[in-house]
């Protein structure tokens, strides 16, 4: 009897299609420390916010009649972009002073985050797009506000397709806005290697199965409850990856975008080629044009087709968020009070920010801005054609990561090399892996992948059934049970054991170990494609990742970063 499992430090919550129905959970283990960003120190997070609210309200098309398919996954991320416009002039926080009381504020930053005052001076925000069909309070939008832009019901899954991380020196002299690709396969703290457009989803839904089975029945409250954690998992997440501490947080929605688009009179953008594609819904011609509504979306969604797939569908949205910073920066839009109240309008209906984020501290901070000093850039890609168990995904290393970041901000270190993490040695403890559930090579396949990370391979066998997976260690060895329960990176609960000697460890897989739930970096065999769903269900279009996996690049399509001075012309 044995398998395969992910491991999942924390409790998963079988409410999407991606999720065992029957899952049974033990309490979570503490979360693996992140990567140290500004902050030296680990952060300890509490309560947090809602991470996505759904504005509503729909949009209209800004270019010619298209043919539109559900908008399945389609979202921009333009809180931020706006924030970064609007406060380009001191007219529209002074004639709107009184905005933030109306704005959705969430939670989620912890401690070492800087809200108000970053350490350093600078300023780190996370903006992300998150597929939800409720709005900031966990009300579901009515069906037939979704059916006017054709975005449906919800299919099950709840990914983050947009994420863009924000640098701000501290002297506001520019922005650089640097793009996560979706499908970037990633250590996601407590859940293991995935696509880190699951992040959320895994936050989310582990929250959601614990407030349930502590009496929690409101469904509102279990909604934005849950997205706290959603946002609180993918902030981990982006700042291992980054090696930088988030010091604000936006999300926007569906109708947010639409709204915004629509408030401002539409964003120019420029097709390098004609394009029509029915999944997204879009037909354009060549050149520049200028559109909104629901034919934004589709414009931001394409990746069908594409020379560079999801990567090419990346700088899309970078080249209309600089179009939309190059519309409201030159035509005037915030000394036009009509267009200003109707974005502002747009704006607090969309956007979710953290609740420390100060709007007006940030506003005199990003006085002055021109569209010149916005830049966009995406990061840098190892292969876009990852051989995976959650299908194809996009490669990347994160000591690039980090130093691509270190050199866009500035914050390289003296000796030339960025911060690296430094893995622990565990050639000090044996590990005895044994299988009490019905799943076949479970044992095995577990223990592959602690010898994967630097464990002593020991017994490898069956035990009695039991529910609870147990990690147990001899009288004073607490530290190697709590490196081995880090490692597993599932549910399993310490337990001192007298019988075992010095440097020994004996994990009992119990039946709350999933076999679905085994580290990627494991030994064993793949799901098939063709079983696979949600989050992490491999793109099957020939225009997602490994469309072209000798182009990854890291900017736009001719290699330079887009900026909001201008147009640029895109694939």
């Amino acid at each position: 009897m044995d398998n395969r499992p992910r491991p999942n430090r924390r409790e998963r919550r079988p409410s999407r299609p991606w999720l065992d129905q029957e899952l049974e959970t033990t309490p979570a283990l503490p979360r693996v420390n992140r990567t140290e960003g500004r902050a030296a120190s680990d952060r300890q997070r509490s309560g947090r916010g809602s991470g996505t609210q759904r504005g509503r309200g729909p949009g209209t098309s800004g270019a010619r009649t298209s043919r539109r398919a559900p908008l399945r996954g389609a979202k921009i991320a333009l809180a931020l972009v706006s924030l970064l416009v609007m406060s380009a002039t001191g007219y529209a926080w002074g004639t709107l002073h009184g905005m933030g009381q109306g704005l959705t504020v969430a939670d989620v930053i912890g401690d070492e985050g800087g809200g108000h005052e970053p350490a350093d001076g600078s300023r780190d925000i996370l903006l992300i797009g998150v597929d939800s069909r409720t709005d900031a309070q966990g009300n579901e939008v009515p069906l037939e506000e979704l059916n006017e832009i054709n975005v449906g019901e919800a299919d099950g899954q709840l990914n983050t397709d947009t994420i863009i991380h924000v640098h701000i020196p501290n002297d506001g002299s520019r922005a650089v806005a640097v793009s996560i690709p979706r499908d970037s396969y990633v250590d996601i703290p407590g859940y293991g290697r995935h696509k880190i457009n699951s992040a959320f989803a895994r936050g989310k839904t582990t929250e959601e199965r614990r407030l349930r089975r502590e009496g929690v029945t409101d469904e509102n409250e279990l909604e934005v409850r849950s997205d706290q954690e959603g946002a609180r998992t993918l902030i981990e997440t982006v700042e291992a990856l980054t090696g930088r501490t988030i010091d604000n947080y936006a999300s926007v929605n569906f109708f947010g975008f639409l709204e915004i688009t629509e408030a401002i009179g539409g964003v120019e953008v420029c097709l390098k080629e004609p394009v029509e594609d029915y999944d997204s819904g879009v037909d354009f011609d060549a050149g520049v044009q200028t559109i909104s509504g629901a034919d934004a979306l589709g414009f931001v969604r394409q990746r069908h087709g594409l020379p560079r797939g999801d990567l090419d569908r990346v700088v899309r949205q970078q080249a209309f968020m600089a179009g939309l910073a190059n519309k409201v920066l030159s035509t005037g839009t915030l000394t036009n009070p009509r267009k200003l109240n109707d974005l502002m309008d747009a704006f607090k209906k969309a956007v979710v920010l953290d609740q420390d984020w100060d709007v007006m501290g940030f506003a005199e901070q990003m006085s002055g801005l021109a569209g010149g000093q916005i830049e966009f850039h995406t990061i840098p890609v190892m292969s876009l054609s990852m051989d995976t168990r959650d299908g194809s995904a996009v490669q990347v290393d994160p000591a690039q990561v980090r130093d691509f970041f270190a050199e866009l901000s500035g914050d390289e270190q003296d000796d030339g090399e960025s911060e690296q993490v430094t893995e622990q040695d565990n050639s000090d403890i044996t590990v005895n892996v044994m299988n009490t559930t019905t799943v076949p090579g479970l044992a095995a396949d577990v223990a592959d992948s602690l010898t994967g990370k630097g464990f002593v391979e020991g017994l490898v066998s069956n035990a009695t059934a039991r529910d609870t997976t147990v990690v147990r260690y001899a009288p004073g060895e607490r530290d190697k049970a709590d490196r081995v329960a880090e490692a597993l990176d599932g549910p399993g609960r310490p337990e001192e054991d007298p019988a075992l000697t010095p440097g020994q460890i004996t994990v009992l897989l119990g039946s709350d170990f999933r076999s679905a739930e085994l580290s990627a970096d494991s030994a064993g065999g793949r799901t098939p494609q063709s079983e696979q769903e949600g989050p992490d269900a491999p793109d099957q279009d020939p225009g997602g990742p490994g469309a072209n996996p000798d182009e990854p690049g890291s900017e736009d399509s001719d290699g330079e970063p887009i900026t909001a001075d201008g147009v640029t012309c895109v694939n």
